[in-house]
């Protein structure tokens, strides 16, 4: 998903209930498109389209000068700060995903699930809670997401499958995204699923969200039985499906093109 990609695949016994696997996307502003920017330890080269207030660059290298301490620990007390984020982003920051990984199956977090959100182009709303006794896969889009864009067909077909199994259904969360430029999305791509606007992010950071596309599959008592914080597979999804208890599958026909 874009240069500079790392993928983990971390599999525990049968099936592959958490994989990682994309570039994060920092947006510049509230409302604007996101760049591409790297993640832990920016290179010398992508620093400048990263930095935020001087973060990297000048103000390390004035305390530098100012500091009697020696030069050797401070390039170490860095390389320490670096390890720690490299750890945390490696989990998305979540204890979800450190239960996923270990077979557990925790509730969402932090209430989210009885978040009434609005449904994207219409007057109505929508909860996870509502949805409970369904499988129900989350899948947290942007119009902005060029990941989005690619497996938008295989997340229609999973919804397709849920519904003519009558098992359950897709969940769209649009992330840092106008409602006109998302319902154009949804159009151009022929969205076959809701999606509700999380305005104020609150579902998006209840999942540890770190960035987009990423998907969520809750079993039908709201448990979360798999997390996909990158683009998916039809692999990764056929797993997922039945590790929530659903015989609805999906064809690897519709996967990105790599």
């Amino acid at each position: 998903a874009g240069d500079g990609a790392r993928t983990r695949d971390l599999r525990l016994g049968k099936p592959a209930l958490y994989q990682l696997s994309y570039t994060r996307l920092v947006p510049a502003a509230r409302r604007e498109p996101r760049r591409r920017c790297a993640t832990i330890i920016p290179t010398a080269r992508e620093r400048p389209r990263c930095r935020a207030s001087g973060a990297w660059g000048s103000t390390l290298s004035g305390r530098m000068r100012r500091s009697p301490v020696p030069v050797a620990v401070v390039v170490l007390a860095v390389l320490l700060i670096a390890v720690l984020g490299f750890a945390l982003a490696g989990t998305g920051g979540s204890n979800l995903d450190s239960a996923v990984q270990r077979g557990e199956r925790p509730t969402v977090p932090d209430g989210a699930a009885a978040l009434e959100l609005p449904v994207l182009g219409t007057d109505a709303t929508q909860s996870l809670d509502a949805l409970k006794g369904q499988v129900v896969v989350v899948n947290v889009w942007g119009s902005w997401c060029e990941p989005c864009k690619d497996e938008a067909p295989l997340i229609s077909g999973i919804h397709d499958a849920l519904k003519a199994a009558g098992e359950g259904q897709v969940l769209g969360v649009t992330h840092v995204d106008p409602s006109e430029k998302s319902l154009a999305f949804q159009k151009e791509f022929a969205l076959t699923f809701p999606s509700v606007r999380d305005v104020d992010d609150d579902l998006y950071n209840a999942f540890g969200g770190t960035g987009t596309p990423e998907t969520y599959v809750l079993d039908r008592d709201g448990r979360v039985a798999a997390i996909r914080r990158g683009v998916i597979t039809a692999e990764f999804a056929n797993e997922a499906l039945e590790a929530a208890g659903a015989t609805a599958r999906v064809s690897a026909e519709l996967e990105p093109t790599p």
